[in-house]
């Protein structure tokens, strides 16, 4: 296959795979939060059916899970997951298997492409335990952590190919002409992305780890906690990661003392996060942009990342007003849904940026 068509053809794979995986993430939320998580008790299948409706027409299906007799919408929202997975693998197999064939044109990054491949295969691992470990906390929220790192390696691989009829990857490494001062300057914006970055990986992790507790609802006021700024709250108990696989973890088995402290600590994240990733918005924003090319050639520095700043510091907004809208209405669903394709909004945000910084 030419060059330009392996090119052209891995850009629609990745365009294709970032919007279901977007989706697969939102969907995943979907299913959690509807308690649909255990709605198929056994993996891949669903009470031994490639369908919940081949699951209702058999007779042992009822038998073969006593403790859980089938609920077909509960099925019918887990397998529908499973099957937008099961797509999305076969668009990154086919990423993989295209970046391979074609390494020698360079159209897109092979070890980028393989580590893509390696979390998706490292994401369905645990969706199957998520299910045969009766969602485990720590199990569900590196769920949502691979689900979130899959769309961020699909994004960044997007970003990453090259424009243009036989465009190839710069060679690693490859500098920007500019001078030093502006060299510092855009130094210094990589860095608060990165560490925006960084702040955003742990509030995702809070996040998932808030929700697989089920203490989202542990504060159900706001600013306040409990009608209280600092209510009490067990940290000790609340961040324990492993409690054994004896338990049925849907609904919870923490109390409420832990819960509020799960809760208390996401937002304290979201302030943490909000101060890092707003900081280094507004640098790009404020500080002078750095040298450009010749014109019509590429721009280098921070006139180019402007625009994804802004980007940055429109889903940060969006986000948080979900979080609050979301508290101050009672956890409605929807809103909880969207709280958690704000986190992915917000993720492809802050990864534009970086991509533009580099």
């Amino acid at each position: 296959m030419p060059a330009d068509s392996i090119a052209r053809s891995i850009r629609r794979l990745c365009i294709a795979g970032v919007l279901l995986c977007f989706m697969v993430v939102v969907l995943g939320a979907y299913v959690r939060l509807t308690a649909a998580g255990l709605g198929c008790p056994d993996w891949p299948g669903c009470y031994g059916h490639l369908t919940p409706a081949g699951a209702a027409q058999s007779a042992d299906a009822a038998s073969a899970f006593p403790g859980r007799p089938l609920e077909p919408g509960k099925a019918w929202r887990e397998m529908i997951h499973r099957y937008a997975v099961g797509t999305l693998s076969v668009l990154v197999i086919l990423v993989t298997a295209l970046a391979i064939s074609g390494r020698a044109q360079r159209p897109a990054s092979v070890p980028l492409a393989l580590a893509l491949l390696a979390t998706l295969i490292m994401q369905a691992l645990l969706g199957m335990l998520t299910v045969t470990w009766r969602l485990n906390p720590l199990i569900v929220t590196l769920h949502l952590l691979f689900g979130m790192t899959t769309l961020a390696l699909l994004w960044w691989l997007l970003l990453s190919l090259p424009r243009g009829s036989g465009a190839a990857l710069a060679p690693q490494g490859a500098g920007h002409a500019v001078s030093g001062g502006a060299a510092a300057t855009l130094a210094l914006a990589r860095r608060l992305t990165l560490l925006g970055l960084t702040v955003l990986a742990v509030q995702l992790a809070l996040g998932g780890w808030t929700s697989s507790n089920y203490a989202a609802i542990a504060c159900p006021d706001f600013p306040t906690c409990q009608n209280a700024w600092w209510p009490h709250g067990d940290f000790g108990n609340a961040f324990v990661p492993w409690r054994g696989l004896e338990f049925n973890y849907e609904g919870g088995v923490l109390d409420n003392s832990a819960r509020i402290a799960i809760h208390l600590t996401h937002r304290l994240g979201a302030v943490l996060t909000t101060a890092a990733l707003g900081l280094a918005a507004l640098f790009v924003l404020r500080a002078l942009p750095t040298e450009s090319s010749p014109p019509g050639g590429r721009r280098y520095g921070l006139a180019p990342a402007r625009p994804r700043a802004r980007l940055v510091l429109a889903a940060l907004a969006l986000q948080l007003t979900i979080g609050i809208t979301m508290v101050l209405e009672g956890f409605p669903l929807w809103l909880a849904t969207a709280h958690n394709a704000g986190a992915a909004l917000l993720l492809l945000a802050t990864l534009a940026l970086l991509r533009a910084l580099i």
